[in-house]
């Protein structure tokens, strides 16, 4: 099958997601895997932006520091609500109280993606953020969707790409960023650096 893109420069996915890894693989990169061990506790007054821009550096540079010659692709993503920042939950319970909390509600997801290569001394980092609404829905309901499993590895208790889209009712802005890497931004950063480029013919 004929692929939109092609590697010009060798590619590093410094992230486990299956979502992202899967964006990746539907483009036609070629990758490798190199998922970076890091505190990802917030630091004292750190807002959303801030939190996520670090994250996707300082993973970033772990796997930079590994392979000085390949260009590092790193992200994170949070959902913010209310000004603070909804984590993955740890347990059926928090997810249902997260859902709970954003039932009939805004709330915004952001996530912060990083391109590096250590060689080449570049190091390029931006966030992007979708506003999200959800339906109302009941704590029955809430507690039938966290019984699926689905919410526990997910920012905000909640996947759109997948059972949880029913929950949304309405996203002003990228779908891709609220699934975990906003496709757009992070594939004008890969073509302005000589990383991807759409094949000749």
């Amino acid at each position: 099958m004929p692929s939109i893109y092609e590697v010009c420069k060798p590619l590093i996915l410094a992230s486990a997601s299956p979502r992202r890894q899967g964006y990746f693989r539907e483009l036609g990169l070629a990758f490798q895997v190199h998922a970076a061990d890091i505190d990802e506790t917030p630091l004292p007054e750190e807002n959303p932006q801030a939190f996520v821009e670090r994250m996707a550096l300082e993973k970033a540079r772990v796997v930079m520091a590994l392979y000085p010659e390949r260009w590092v692709v790193a992200a994170d993503t949070v959902v913010n609500f209310a000004g603070s920042v909804l984590a993955k939950p740890r347990h059926r319970e928090e997810a249902v109280s997260m859902l709970m909390r954003l039932s009939g509600k805004e709330h915004l997801v952001r996530t912060g993606i990083c391109l590096g290569c250590q060689g080449e001394n570049v190091l390029a980092v931006q966030s992007v953020s979708t506003r999200v609404l959800f339906s109302r829905f009941s704590e029955k309901t809430a507690e039938a969707y966290a019984a699926t499993g689905e919410p526990l590895d997910k920012a905000g208790a909640y996947g759109i790409q997948g059972k949880g889209a029913f929950l949304v009712k309405e996203i002003r802005g990228s779908y891709t960023n609220v699934v975990g890497l906003p496709l757009c931004e992070l594939l004008t950063l890969l073509e302005k650096y000589g990383v991807i480029a759409v094949p000749p013919g």
